[in-house]
């Protein structure tokens, strides 16, 4: 019969999966530097050469890249659930914005609820934690920090979701966002009634996932998004009104 003896598992091959699981968890992130070889084959409690032997086999998988004099990093592969193509077709279509609103409010209603429920204790601090900062920075009026910031909030409740698919996908998403694909934060962070009302619709998510209230962070993640299209549809509205007059205006001067 084809059975052959059980071998035991090379080091470098333990040190492969774990590695793999550290990525796929989302604890190593895309661009992110590994501790140098000496300290991480002592981290891990390996040799050196069962560390290299492993960090080739990661290469030759596409997760991690050398970057020559910086040291060894997680391949940044964020964005890469969308082409280039695609992209740009989202960019200019407002139908794509709104879907993707849409989209968010069903997957991040989902995180919040889960996050509530599975997170960690060290989960919701770091989102407790950047709620303060958050707070910091709207107290400052800044707004490309109230933005930057909104988007870590959000990641990291998807993260305390503690599932790697979303997280991974979400992750690839809010890329775009951060590089205006979809709209621009910034704009919607100087209204100064608009971000009163993110601040305290954020004050509200957090304050649901602190208490492990999984319904109430659902609600208010849904609420929060349904401003977001609002506020959204109310300035293209605006746009379209101010492109009109603009029209009737050099019409009524031509003629």
């Amino acid at each position: 019969m084809p059975f052959e003896k059980v071998q035991p598992e090379k080091l470098a091959a333990a040190v492969v999966r774990q590695i793999e699981k550290l990525i796929l968890r989302g604890i190593l992130r895309p661009g992110e530097r590994l501790p140098s070889e000496r300290e991480l084959s002592e981290k891990l409690g390996v040799s050196r050469p069962s560390l290299r032997e492993a960090v080739a086999e990661l290469h030759e998988r596409g997760l991690l890249e050398s970057r020559a004099g910086a040291g060894i990093f997680v391949t940044d592969v964020l964005g890469s659930a969308f082409s280039e193509a695609l992209v740009r077709l989202f960019a200019n279509h407002d139908e794509a914005v709104f879907d993707y609103l849409s989209f968010r409010r069903d997957m991040e209603g989902l995180a919040a609820q889960r996050a509530a429920q599975y997170g960690t204790e060290t989960d919701l601090k770091v989102i407790d934690e950047l709620m303060t900062k958050m707070e910091a920075a709207h107290g400052k009026r800044n707004p490309a920090e109230e933005a930057r910031l909104d988007a870590d909030f959000h990641l990291a409740i998807i993260e305390a979701s503690h599932n790697v698919i979303m997280l991974h996908m979400m992750r690839s998403m809010y890329q775009l966002l951060r590089e205006g694909v979809f709209y621009n934060r910034q704009i919607m962070f100087k209204q100064r009634t608009t971000r009163e009302s993110l601040l305290e619709q954020h004050q509200a998510i957090n304050a649901a996932l602190q208490a492990r209230d999984a319904e109430a962070a659902r609600v208010a993640v849904e609420r929060h998004l349904g401003y977001v299209e609002a506020a959204l549809t109310a300035d293209r509205k605006a746009e379209r009104n101010e492109l009109i007059a603009r029209q009737r205006l050099e019409r009524e001067i031509n003629r």
